[in-house]
């Protein structure tokens, strides 16, 4: 009896950039997110043209705006910070996004949509529909927002996040930039045009 040799060659496979791939699928998850709020963007132009309601509170359209653009500057101030071990600094600009972010969800749910059905405004029909259907949407993603930064937060204070390893920081950093993009848009959408 002879006995066969079985010889097992390695598989080769080609060094994969985890970071590279990673950054990767974010953007394609932008992408796919993009789709959801053009949708609702040109929804709306279809529906209503450029009319808007005159009711619409604009100091209130305004002031929720700059909450959330100054939430994109300290989010910014924050990846910065752990990008060079300021680890102080990126928890505090860090805890400021979140306030931030909350304010502006708050500003939204808790003043705007109950003031808005005051103003004539209702979800059941007309321009209600597209605003509490982008306003409603976007605030979803506000608050996923704020609860993927408040996980980071509870990791750096437990020392997650280096200048060499700030993955997470990074990717929830740049997924609140894209839902501070999306209200620029919704913004003059709702409020100004």
């Amino acid at each position: 009896m002879s006995t066969a040799t079985t010889h097992t060659s390695a598989v080769v496979h080609p060094e994969y950039d985890r970071l590279a791939l990673n950054r990767f699928g974010l953007w394609l998850f932008f992408f796919s997110e993009s789709l959801i709020f053009l949708i609702l963007l040109l929804t709306r132009f279809y529906l209503f043209g450029t009319s808007r309601p005159e009711e619409l509170n604009q100091t209130l359209g305004l002031a929720i705006t700059v909450i959330l653009l100054l939430s994109s500057f300290t989010a910014y101030r924050a990846e910065t910070a752990i990008a060079h071990d300021d680890r102080p600094q990126f928890l505090r600009n860090l805890l400021a996004t979140i306030l931030l972010g909350t304010l502006f969800l708050l500003g939204v749910v808790l003043v705007e949509w109950p003031e808005a059905p005051r103003l004539g405004i209702v979800p059941q029909e007309g321009f209600g529909i597209a605003f509490f259907s982008m306003t409603g949407m976007h605030a979803f993603h506000v608050l996923s927002g704020v609860l993927l930064l408040l996980m980071v937060y509870l990791n750096g204070r437990r020392g997650a996040y280096s200048s060499d390893s700030y993955w997470g920081v990074e990717a929830s950093i740049k997924y609140w930039h894209f839902v501070d993009v999306v209200w620029v848009f919704f913004y003059p959408a709702l409020y100004l045009l």
